[in-house]
């Protein structure tokens, strides 16, 4: 780097969005993550001794993710080499690895490549990458919003270490803005700017746990408003209110955020929880979710997880998706709401899908036995003489339709794959079957 070269660069650090001036050079300047890079954690101490091995940074955006990578290229000896998968190809990652056996074998120094996004490579980018990181001519530091074992290829995962980084807490935030504002050397203090407490909270409540988008509300905040009667900038919460409109809610129908949040949703019907269904159905539906999705997800816990305990909740949830497909949104919130909090406040019963299940585990393990004579098809000629159909007692002309018959094949006889819970309906079901069974006179 020229003099040029110099001074060039620190212009555009003092021209930098203020997201990017704030971002922590040394672990102390670090906040929150301290699950991960507290004192005496694993990665603060492989940091501060510069012993790094190949690691994947998994979290929301605005968590830090990058920040580590850089405070990493900060603090260690070893060469730090820095690419964006939305960006970068095959021939850049040939050229990295053609520099890194280069810098080993002249200097005796160690490469750490960092990809962001990593995620964004395909499999064939992503498997270029294994040899070298299995022999150690890269330490590979990856970035991704994305679940790794869902998106990263799994031998890479296996050679590294994953680290998930977690929305920054309200208390992060909020020491956050302070900083920013009043911080002159990489803040907004030259500004001389102030910003009350008020303003503090509501701002590192509605970034949702995002450094970057708290910044950037503070930056436009300082940078959009006029000095008062005595010539100081003041970020006040109607201010505030103005550079933040809405909560930044993590939320990405392709990404990982979607199946926790779908999970969330069936698992607090299943467990009859009609708030938090409500709570994860509204985060579904201002995300922009696939309504029809919802619905199909409803009727499924409305099944599984309900059954003939409220033989009514299938219904509940089949007349939601067909009321939503014609009326469409917004207003088929309201029939999604139903069905969710119908389907929440259901008694439970699995007994349906571990009945079936069960059925279809003996059948694969090669159980299926033959099915009795007198239940063949006999409407056929020459049945008869097959003995198909011969003995067989119509339900229907007994007491209450019903009598004491064989079913099952020989071999599964007493085997018993609906077994009916005490739970709303399916109680009455369970006594209703085990009164016809253990009718006294029949055979």
């Amino acid at each position: 780097m020229d003099l040029f070269d110099y001074f060039g660069q620190q212009q555009r650090q003092k021209e930098s969005p203020l997201a990017v001036r704030m971002r922590p050079r040394t672990l102390d300047e670090v906040v929150g993550q301290e699950h991960i890079i507290g004192k005496n954690r694993l990665l603060y101490r492989a940091i501060k001794a510069d012993m790094i091995s190949s690691l994947i940074f998994y979290g929301p955006p605005g968590t830090g993710k990058t920040t580590l990578a850089k405070v990493i290229a900060n603090t260690t000896s070893a060469e730090f080499v820095q690419m964006n998968a939305t960006t970068s190809g095959k021939k850049d990652m040939e050229k990295a690895v053609a520099e890194a056996k280069d810098s080993f074998r002249m200097f005796g120094k160690k490469t750490i490549l960092f990809i962001d996004e990593i995620h964004r490579f395909n499999k064939a980018q992503q498997d270029y990458l294994l040899p070298f990181v299995e022999d150690g001519t890269v330490i590979l530091i990856g970035a991704t919003t994305e679940n790794p074992y869902f998106e990263v290829n799994s031998a890479l995962i296996s050679r590294s270490k994953i680290f998930h980084l977690e929305p920054l807490g309200q208390e992060d935030l909020e020491e956050l803005i302070r900083i920013a504002v009043y911080d002159e050397e990489r803040g907004m203090g030259a500004y001389g700017a102030k910003i009350t407490e008020d303003a503090v909270h509501f701002l590192a409540e509605m970034a949702g746990g995002d450094a970057r988008t708290a910044l950037n509300a503070v930056e436009l905040g300082i940078l959009t408003t006029e000095p008062g009667p005595e010539g100081q900038i003041l970020i006040d919460l109607e201010i505030a209110q103005e550079c933040i409109q809405r909560k930044n809610v993590t939320y990405d129908r392709d990404g990982d955020n979607h199946y926790d949040v779908i999970s969330a949703f069936i698992k607090s019907m299943r467990g009859t929880d009609p708030d938090a269904a409500l709570f994860y159905l509204g985060r579904m539906i201002d995300a922009g979710e696939d309504p029809k999705f919802i619905a199909r997800r409803i009727m499924i816990c409305a099944s599984e997880d309900v059954g003939n305990a409220d033989p009514q909740a299938l219904q509940v949830a089949v007349a939601a998706s067909l009321g939503v497909e014609r009326v469409g949104m917004p207003e088929g919130r309201i029939l999604l709401a139903q069905a969710a909090s119908y389907v929440a406040s259901a008694p439970k019963s699995n007994a349906a899908i571990m009945g079936v299940d069960k059925a279809l585990s003996m059948i694969r393990s090669g159980h299926t036995g033959q099915v009795p004579p007198y239940l063949r098809d006999a409407h056929y000629g020459g049945a008869q003489k097959l003995g198909h159909g011969i003995g067989y007692k119509y339900a229907h002309d007994y007491p209450e339709n019903y009598v004491k018959q064989q079913y099952l094949p020989d071999e599964l006889k007493d085997v018993s794959f609906y077994e009916p819970s005490e739970n709303g309906a399916e109680k009455e079901i369970k006594e209703r079957i085990e009164r016809l069974r253990g009718r006294e006179g029949e055979v």
